[in-house]
């Protein structure tokens, strides 16, 4: 496993990308916006150099990461010789159901595909191709260069030796995994979602402040981040997609909080626009 394309240039796609490259895979990240692309580029740059500055990596490994990776807008190209494709797209199931089936075309006999998804089925992805057993799904978690552990979740029909061999991908990325069998919202995600939909029931009750939610979490449960930080960070787009999905899928108890769906209706979704849960620079 040598060669991996990405598929999807946003948060989580250039930190994979980045986390690849790093760890001497050698990576083609694909996205159809150029500025996409070019915002990947800039990022993954910045980030490679403050970690050098701050002693995380030699200043050598700058320049070697940043060979490591190709930056482009076709899809052909990017997939021709890639022995695992990780597609890093919207959470939206008729998007990724497009992208695998070109995949599947595209991509050589003995690749494996894997979607990075927080709650979609592979099951359900594999089957609208001709290798079910070669699909998985890889959870990473954001920041991907900084969070330990890949959510490995299988499909109905994914082979074992699908599982193994993406458990040595995720080991030469330095990542810890675990073998989730699927179902809806795997096992993060279930939980996550809970305690985050709760702690926005609590704000718009009034119990409390945002500020002091958080840190109720972080200093009494020992949570890295709080729940509402958190989701501002993850997009308040992308949580409240996921709490419909996991709504529909799993019951009232996932019913997204109505201040959720009216901050998405504002356009207040977090650090990407300045202003969620907090406000940012």
């Amino acid at each position: 496993m040598k060669n991996i394309a990405v598929v999807g240039s946003g948060v989580m796609g250039r930190g994979i990308a980045y986390v690849s490259a790093l760890n001497d895979f050698h990576v083609h990240l694909n996205d159809i916006n150029t500025e996409a692309l070019d915002k990947a580029k800039s990022y993954i740059e910045k980030e490679l150099k403050k970690s050098a500055d701050r002693g995380f990596i030699q200043s050598e490994d700058v320049n070697r990461t940043l060979n490591n990776i190709t930056f482009s807008q076709n899809l052909k190209e990017s997939v021709k010789d890639a022995d695992l494709v990780i597609e890093a797209v919207l959470e939206q199931m008729e998007l990724k159901i497009k992208i695998f089936k070109e995949l599947d075309e595209l991509c050589p006999e003995h690749t494996i595909l894997a979607t990075n998804t927080s709650t979609m089925s592979p099951t359900e992805i594999g089957a609208q191709t001709s290798r079910p057993e070669k699909v998985i799904a890889m959870h990473f978690f954001n920041p991907v260069h900084k969070m330990k552990l890949i959510e490995l979740i299988k499909g109905l029909d994914t082979s074992q030796e699908t599982v193994e061999k993406i458990q040595e991908v995720g080991a030469q990325m330095k990542k810890e995994t675990v073998e989730v069998n699927e179902f809806p919202g795997f096992v993060t995600s279930r939980m996550n979602c809970l305690i985050g939909n709760e702690a926005m029931n609590l704000l718009m009750e009034g119990v409390a402040s945002a500020e002091d939610i958080d840190k109720a979490m972080k200093l009494g449960l020992n949570h890295p981040m709080g729940p509402l930080e958190l989701a501002d960070l993850v997009g308040l787009d992308s949580r409240l997609r996921n709490m419909e999905y996991l709504h529909q899928t799993l019951g009232e108890k996932y019913r997204p909080c109505p201040l959720l769906s009216k901050y998405v209706k504002a356009g207040k979704l977090g650090r990407k626009t300045g202003s969620g849960f907090y406000q940012y620079e």
